[in-house]
């Protein structure tokens, strides 16, 4: 067994980390399998695991559990809650954070998830496809429509508008009501504490509503086979399941997806060679989507996991009961993986259904929405190659505003030229 070459623990709100965290989890990465660090806020210290195999290890060994309430013999610390409490949630909405089918661990995970893992499957994915080509072809043809001195927001008026419509279709929220969710979504990635309370108080109140509406009312949609499980057998969805699993599948459903599109937006604008080369070939759409996951998807790092028991990762001992967290960005950049991991290249993939990155996850909690995910990706980025061929960035990438959170890669907007 063996301990970190690095010496004193990561800072993961150090403002160089946040603002280049590619290079600096990179190096990271060629320091040492594992890291200390200062988790936000600080308090416990997390273990940071920086290669593409340790990573892979981590998210599929069940000797890592998710709530640390599963770590048997120990009162394992619940950093989730540490950090809850330093963001004032109140204890009663805390529930609806803590206790989502992401947090699950055996059974209750796979009993969460099979509840709406048929919505989610290759084949209904494919079934949604024209619904959401016809979404996109409507968004795009508003965007000149929304630009000021010829200049538009992609963000606003494409990126986010596309997911939270194609998840709250098939969730079942009605179309007046989405707007709000998108209010709801960047208020709770607020740092000022006490600031979730309202939002979450709104949603929680919000999705009872939905329910009971619903319930009146039945459709063809998630939440009616939600409201079905409930009402049919209480052991398979409790109350409080119900409303988590709807705010989840609403904000996990469009959150990272606009992110993506973002974030791979810029990245081909920014490698002309690249959008030209989609744009010419849009078979390779596929491919591209893997790759602008790997290169620069919005995740870069997992929720927390604790060690169940005694594990040796990287040639450290990850002791029992301590809070690991995998590093997908510096796994996607790693060497020993990858090619030449800085630069993009969408052709990287051999095959388009083949995925060798990390940035959907891997293992058991595996993204359930990934192949909605990367079909919105795919139409998103042929659609905007075929009606803007001349788009472009409407300032230079370095002043580009990102949103300066530790575990993510987000743009606040994205100006952009439409090149009409």
């Amino acid at each position: 067994m063996s301990t970190p070459s690095t010496t004193s623990s990561v800072d993961m709100m150090d403002p160089a980390l946040l603002s280049d965290p590619f290079r600096g989890y990179s190096r990271l990465r060629e320091e040492a399998p594992l890291a200390r660090a200062a988790f936000v806020g600080g308090g416990t210290p997390i273990w940071l695991v920086t290669r593409f195999d340790d990573v892979k290890t981590v998210l599929s060994d069940q000797r890592f559990v998710n709530n640390p309430a599963n770590v048997p013999g120990t009162d394992a610390h619940d950093l989730r809650e540490e950090i809850i409490r330093a963001r004032g949630v109140l204890p009663e909405y805390a529930q609806y954070i803590l206790d989502s089918v992401l947090d699950a661990d055996g059974a209750d995970h796979i009993r969460l998830r099979r509840l709406v893992s048929r919505a989610f499957t290759a084949r209904r994915v494919s079934e949604l496809r024209p619904r959401v080509e016809q979404i996109t072809e409507d968004l795009l043809d508003r965007l000149p429509g929304r630009a000021e001195d010829g200049v538009v927001d992609l963000i606003e008026g494409f990126a986010y508008p596309l997911p939270i419509t194609v998840i709250c279709e098939l969730v079942g929220v009605p179309v007046e009501d989405r707007p709000q969710w998108r209010d709801w979504g960047r208020a709770l990635f607020s740092t000022e504490p006490g600031a979730l309370n309202e939002p979450l108080r709104q949603m929680v109140d919000h999705i009872h509503d939905l329910i009971e509406r619903r319930r009146a009312r039945p459709a063809e949609d998630l939440l009616t086979g939600l409201i079905r499980a409930h009402d049919e057998d209480g052991d398979r969805l409790s109350d409080i399941e119900m409303v988590t699993m709807v705010l989840t599948l609403v904000l996990a459903g469009h959150e990272t997806t606009a992110h993506l599109i973002g974030n791979g937006t810029t990245a081909l604008l920014t490698h002309p060679d690249q959008w030209d080369a989609l744009r010419a070939d849009p078979a390779l759409a596929p491919r591209a989507v893997h790759e602008l996951m790997r290169w620069c998807g919005p995740v870069h790092a997992t929720r927390l996991r604790y060690a169940a028991e005694d594990v040796e990762i990287g040639g450290t001992l990850v002791r029992r009961g301590e809070p690991v967290m995998a590093l997908l960005v510096s796994a996607n950049y790693d060497p020993r993986r990858f090619d030449d991991p800085e630069l993009l290249d969408i052709t990287r993939e051999p095959d388009g259904r083949r995925e060798v990155h990390v940035g959907f996850g891997h293992g058991l909690h595996y993204c359930l929405g990934a192949a909605l995910a990367r079909q919105e990706g795919e139409v998103a980025f042929l659609a905007l190659t075929r009606r803007f061929p001349g788009l472009r960035l409407a300032v230079p990438p370095e002043d580009l505003e990102r949103q300066l959170l530790p575990g993510s890669w987000r743009l606040a907007r994205l100006p952009v030229r439409l090149g009409l």
